[in-house]
């Protein structure tokens, strides 16, 4: 399973998919995400916090408490991102929409073949979703 950014935030901030997403990774049998991921998550909770630095250091403490292993990107990788991004991102007539951290989302999960978990509803407009 891919953990996308937000999924990460609602866990983190509390929110009430918190344990929907928790029970989610636990019942997963590999769970990944990408250092964008978990910098964009770092970003949303530094902004709340003040502080994006300490956000990292939360978001990176809870990934490796539940297994979640951080995945480099890759050559494939960005050709990936990038038929995400002509496919359903900003700009396309897609109603998808997807911004740059949702395309490495989408291509990451993609390519590894696990479904994602994600808050919102973006992603529900691709393949998926």
């Amino acid at each position: 399973m891919y953990v996308d950014a937000s999924a990460q935030v609602a866990i983190l901030k509390g929110e009430t998919e918190r344990e929907f997403f928790l029970d989610a990774i636990e019942q997963a049998d590999q769970c990944i995400t990408s250092p964008i991921s978990v910098f964009e998550a770092a970003i949303a909770l530094g902004t709340l916090t003040g502080s994006c630095v300490s956000a990292l250091a939360d978001a990176l403490q809870f990934l490796e408490r539940a297994d979640v292993s951080i995945e480099p990107i890759d050559e494939e990788h960005l050709i990936d991102i990038a038929i995400a991004r002509d496919t359903y991102g900003k700009g396309s007539s897609h109603p998808a929409r997807l911004n740059l951290g949702d395309c490495i989302s989408y291509a990451m999960a993609k390519r590894a073949g696990v479904p994602l978990l994600y808050k919102g509803n973006d992603f529900a407009h691709t393949d998926l979703g």
